[in-house]
């Protein structure tokens, strides 16, 4: 990391077996190397993630499995005075920087980017626009969207909950008590990978299925699982 640096941010990043596609995702936040620090913190993985990640990055910590305890653990060690949460199947729109820049100097404590997914489906890019709407409309972020917030009042709220899912729109909540998200325009590009994957209104359907029984008090242990598999209820 460049010791003089007009901005500085630590991206957080996240992973669990993301060896297939960690390198092609590293490889254009090189160019951000003078003004970030890149922390991969690993929750385990049994392939060949670390060892593919380790000479694109500042740090690799090692932490057990838990989306949420791992960017804690990321966001334990930052140097950087903002924070930067980004999964490892969402890219950066080349302007990120200047973007988050501009927000915390008017500003702005914590924000997110618009998000599109990498597919011309046209359902999914209806997807796309519904989830942020949704977002401008609630002031809630998800972890897709790439949400970016000032150390000190991460800390002070104390972090992710240690939860196994929806552990973005439980911070999101706390968040936006202190002022609502700066919203960047700019749009961040997500897998569409498990949408594909399980059926896009299969998909919409869960996710809306899930957050409604988050809402009402789910245990997002079972939410996480039947998350993961892709399912509605249990087996």
């Amino acid at each position: 990391m460049s010791e003089v640096s007009i901005f500085q941010l630590s991206i957080i990043i996240p992973t669990l077996n993301e060896e297939e596609g960690i390198v092609e995702f590293l490889q254009p936040l090189q160019q951000l190397r003078a003004d970030c620090e890149l922390l991969i913190v690993d929750g385990g993985s049994d392939d060949y993630t670390v060892e593919l990640a380790q000479p694109y990055v500042d740090d690799v910590l090692k932490s057990a499995k838990g989306r949420a305890m791992q960017m804690n653990e990321g966001a334990a060690i930052a140097s950087a005075p903002v924070l930067l949460f980004l999964h490892a199947d969402t890219s950066l729109p080349d302007d990120a920087l200047t973007q988050i820049q501009s927000a915390i100097d008017r500003g702005a404590n914590w924000g997110r980017f618009d998000v599109t997914l990498s597919t011309n489906d046209l359902r999914l890019n209806i997807v796309a626009w519904m989830m942020n709407k949704r977002s401008y409309l609630t002031g809630i972020a998800t972890g897709d969207q790439a949400i970016f917030v000032k150390k000190d009042l991460f800390e002070e709220l104390g972090g992710f909950a240690n939860i196994a899912l929806m552990e973005d729109i439980e911070l999101s909540s706390r968040l936006k008590k202190q002022g609502r998200p700066y919203c960047v325009k700019s749009k961040v590009i997500s897998s569409a990978r498990r949408w594909l994957s399980f059926g896009v209104i299969r998909t919409i359907l869960l996710m809306w299925f899930l957050r409604l029984r988050y809402f009402f008090g789910a245990d997002p242990i079972e939410l996480e699982q039947l998350y993961r598999k892709g399912r509605f209820w249990k087996a």
